[in-house]
């Protein structure tokens, strides 16, 4: 198969606009909003501050803990997570039809483990995109 011009071209999406594959900028963005809201809510939930969080393994581990459930949660409530639905994304099955319930799980806990994050192809799609059979789009 030749070389898309553009991210998306060979699943038949447009180049940009909605619908088009999210570039990495707002996908950074989205991960680090995502990221801050974790913290907050382990903030909330255990009275510490970050810096006493993340000074410890277990804390670390309780952050990245709440960071897959919130990804999990709102992948599957509200189709993206909350940093991406901040940034007019949305996560969708690459085959069309909803988004089953054991998606969301496969690639948020791919997420966490970050190296099938940083692997794409030329549609920029992670590894844990392509596992999980989903791809983020833009709305707007």
């Amino acid at each position: 198969m030749p070389m898309s011009s553009y991210p998306g071209e060979r699943l038949g999406l447009p180049e940009t606009g909605p619908k088009s594959v999210a570039r990495v900028g707002r996908r950074f963005v989205a991960i680090t909003l995502d990221w801050i809201i974790s913290a907050l809510v382990l903030m909330l939930m255990t009275g510490r501050d970050y810096l006493t969080i993340s000074s410890s393994a277990a804390g670390q581990l309780q952050l990245l803990g709440v960071f897959v459930a919130l990804q999990i949660l709102s992948i599957w409530a509200i189709g993206g997570s909350m940093g991406h639905r901040m940034l007019r994304l949305y996560v969708v099955n690459v085959h069309g039809g909803s988004l089953t319930w054991w998606r969301p799980i496969v690639r948020s806990v791919l997420l966490a483990l970050v190296v099938p994050a940083l692997v794409w192809d030329s549609d920029q799609r992670g590894f844990h995109d392509k596992i999980a059979g989903t791809l983020l789009l833009k709305s707007a």
